[in-house]
């Protein structure tokens, strides 16, 4: 596991492929976590930092799953579908969303990092996580549902920023609330 991350924290393959990236590759974990948290990029404060789930998101999606930072790192195997910060997007509606291309590129790491780690949880934040980890389009398909992965268990979140509405309907706040007993649930079981 070392030296993939290390390998993962020195990739450039984006930036040699004529994408504009914005940060080093951000990922966070150790060997022996069997709870993954899977999100989409790292946003601006992940860059500055190195560190995901570090913005107002993370605050957000702590908050969510009652976790302070310190249980939550050590809880949670954390990385993304793109590793790097894709800028902001051109219109200035928040962050770029990575190409199809790029996804494909830190598709890599990922698939590594499952063999490697064995996950029996996977939490999927977000629209981008959730399509690639389980081909789901619709938020309101999945969240709230518990989907089967290979061994593990994929329970997945709508992402934490501000710039999604999705989260303000009554109804779509209460699938988050099922979801997050999932995740509970779930961690109970791999104590």
């Amino acid at each position: 596991m070392a030296s993939l991350q290390r390998d993962n924290r020195a990739c450039r393959a984006c930036a040699e492929a004529g994408y504009r990236i914005k940060s080093l590759p951000v990922l966070e974990g150790h060997s022996g976590q069997r709870a993954f948290i899977f999100g989409q990029a790292p946003g601006i404060t992940e860059a500055e930092e190195l560190r995901p789930w570090r913005g107002r998101a993370g605050q957000t999606l702590r908050r969510w799953l009652d976790m302070d930072e310190a249980m939550f790192y050590a809880t949670f195997y954390c990385a993304s579908v793109t590793r790097c910060y894709p800028g902001r997007a051109a219109g200035g509606g928040g962050d770029r969303t990575p190409k199809a291309r790029e996804q494909e590129l830190c598709s890599f790491w990922r698939e590594w990092e499952f063999e490697l780690l064995r996950p029996r949880l996977i939490v999927a934040v977000g629209g981008l996580a959730i399509r690639r980890l389980l081909g789901i389009a619709s938020l309101d398909a999945c969240v709230g549902e518990r989907f089967e992965y290979g061994d593990a268990v994929a329970v997945p979140l709508p992402h934490p920023s501000g710039v999604s509405r999705w989260v303000n309907l009554p109804e779509n706040r209460r699938r988050v609330e099922r979801a997050v007993e999932l995740v509970h649930a779930e961690l109970r079981a791999l104590s």
